[in-house]
């Protein structure tokens, strides 16, 4: 695993997306402190994080609203 600066990773981006293709994972720093704030990882290691599950209709099947649907701030709050 490599440590770079921001500035460094941001001048050998190129590079360093060259180093993560090969399987490498880089951890970018920030300032004198060298605190680690974002790290670029292979793909194949990227894992989202899981949907949420509401109670026990969990899995049954998906919610889902049309572009036009609205509703006023009195109705919703009358709900």
């Amino acid at each position: 695993m490599t440590t770079m600066p921001i500035a460094e990773a941001k001048a050998h981006f190129t590079q360093a997306v060259r180093q993560v293709e090969q399987g490498e994972a880089i951890i970018v720093t920030r300032g004198a402190s060298r605190q680690a704030v974002a790290a670029i990882i292979p793909i194949a290691e990227y894992r989202p994080k899981p949907g949420i599950a509401f109670g026990l209709a969990a899995g049954w099947g998906e919610i889902g609203f049309s572009d036009d649907w609205e509703v006023s701030d009195e109705e919703l709050l009358a709900s």
